[in-house]
């Protein structure tokens, strides 16, 4: 869960958008087909869990802003959950224990049964925040009814949130934050084996995670919300640090699968976020994550919350407006995860590859080429909008520089400000066909200059004509 331990002796909070995350080399030999969402998923919704079971459904619970009970709503599709009904599974105690800040819920399904983990204070003492296990043993959880499972028992009485539970290797293992005594921090990251039952640890506890860099601590000192990912014989552990404000992020550790999850030794933290604030696109504090799988099963999607302004009124936690959002995560050529940045809101953007190559659409200098190597990834998203001059066509806007638009000039293609004249959006406007060699791809016809195509020209993106097999190869892409 985004929250601070004792707001009451709260230290000043400094708003501040952070870097982009560490350059890397973008995936070609790992990619997956396009797909596309609308965000944000859901408003006033924080720490999002969504989790895709067997029986064809998503099941998505969150935060919600009144930290007074625990909600939980189902879609065949993602976006389908962002119109389905909400059903409240539980409330708030009247008095003593899971009587106040009912935060962060995570449901599963483990051996037969729905869980939901979540974290809660007492009505009495608000701050004292501790970990709590829901069991239904419903097919479906929304209509099932739930028992209390009580507190998970850590070696602390301390403030704790945010648990979740993975598999690896055949072992079931609890990650989640706490205060540890003798520490000086907000909050770290560790993890254990589960014991007998899905709301018991069992052995040892290992650290994971204190926040210790400068872009853990801005406002507090926080490592929390671990969300855990398996691919490519890895594992990543994904977990937010600092305020929850604009501070916000994402921050990775990796581990051989083969290895032991409870030897720190096994773990390497990344230097830098890995997701992060982003001005650019108006997204803030993007962070408490967790991921889940495109309906095909082909690609990740990482879930997560974040604001669409920087600057709150009084205490972050205060504020309601965080919202749940989802975009796909990218996997680049050595195996790990690209997270990117914060879309826009409105269509998630998707990556133009050249019929027969492993190279991507991208800017570089306003101009679009084609290549391999995009050390960036947003240089290479685009989103697929109505036509900037005629909504039966369509006009690719930049992901990282909304506003500009892949336009023909001079027969090049350039990403370039929409500056309003007609001549500009006749320039930025195509027809889109099945692709001219594949139909699978699309081809993009210029719409003022009909018979001209968009064609890798490698490695420059150029409109020319395609009537021979090489110019319709050259003037199909892969949408991914």
């Amino acid at each position: 869960m985004s929250v601070r331990l004792f707001r009451r002796a709260a230290v000043p909070i400094v708003v501040a958008v952070l870097a982009a995350a560490a350059v890397v080399a973008v995936p070609t030999a790992q990619a997956a087909p396009a797909v596309r969402y609308t965000n944000p998923l859901a408003n006033n919704r924080a720490d999002p869990h969504i989790f895709k079971h067997t029986d064809g459904y998503y099941y998505f619970t969150a935060t919600a802003p009144e930290y007074d009970r625990i909600v939980l709503r189902r879609a065949t599709t993602l976006q389908g959950l962002a119109s389905a009904a909400e059903t409240v599974i539980w409330r708030k105690h009247a008095s003593g224990e899971m009587g106040a800040h009912i935060w962060a819920p995570e449901i599963h399904f483990i051996n037969g049964k729905w869980y939901v983990y979540f974290a809660a204070g007492r009505a009495d003492d608000v701050w004292r925040i501790r970990m709590y296990v829901l069991e239904s043993s419903s097919a479906n959880p929304l209509t099932g009814s739930w028992t209390e499972r009580g507190r998970i028992t850590t070696p602390w009485d301390t403030f704790s949130l945010d648990a979740s539970t993975f598999v690896a290797n055949g072992v079931r293992y609890l990650v989640w934050a706490q205060q540890e005594p003798g520490i000086s921090t907000n909050s770290n990251v560790y993890i254990a084996r589960m014991g007998a039952t899905p709301w018991t640890i069992t052995g040892a506890v290992t650290r994971l995670v204190v926040p210790t860099l400068a872009w853990e601590t801005r406002g507090y000192k926080v490592a929390e919300g671990p969300a855990v990912i398996q691919r490519n014989g890895r594992l990543f552990l994904t977990y937010s640090a600092s305020a929850t404000d604009a501070n916000y992020c994402l921050g990775l550790l990796t581990a051989p699968a083969s290895a032991d999850p409870l030897d720190p030794a096994a773990w390497t933290k990344s230097p830098n976020p890995v997701f992060a604030s982003n001005t650019a696109t108006g997204q803030y504090g993007p962070g408490h994550n967790s991921f889940t799988v495109s309906e095909d099963g082909q690609s990740d999607i990482l879930v997560y919350h974040d604001r669409n302004y920087r600057d709150i009124s009084g205490d972050p936690l205060d504020d309601p407006n965080r919202r749940t959002r989802v975009q796909k995560l990218y996997w680049n050529a050595d195996g790990t995860p690209n997270f990117g940045i914060p879309v826009p809101d409105g269509v998630t953007p998707v990556r133009l590859k050249a019929h027969g190559t492993e190279s991507f659409v991208r800017h570089y200098d306003f101009q679009a080429r084609v290549e391999a190597d995009v050390r960036l990834l947003a240089d290479s998203q685009f989103r697929i909008v109505p036509g900037l001059s005629g909504a039966a066509a369509v006009s690719l806007e930049s992901t990282n520089y909304p506003g500009y638009y892949l336009r023909h000039r001079d027969h090049q293609l350039w990403v370039e400000r929409d500056d309003g004249t007609a001549t500009f959006r006749a320039d930025a406007t195509f027809t889109r066909h099945a692709g001219l060699a594949d139909s699978a791809g699309i081809s993009l016809e210029s719409q003022n200059l009909p018979g001209y195509y968009v064609r890798n020209d490698n490695p420059r993106l150029v409109l020319r004509t395609a009537s021979d097999a090489p110019g319709r190869a050259a003037a199909t892409f892969t949408l991914e």
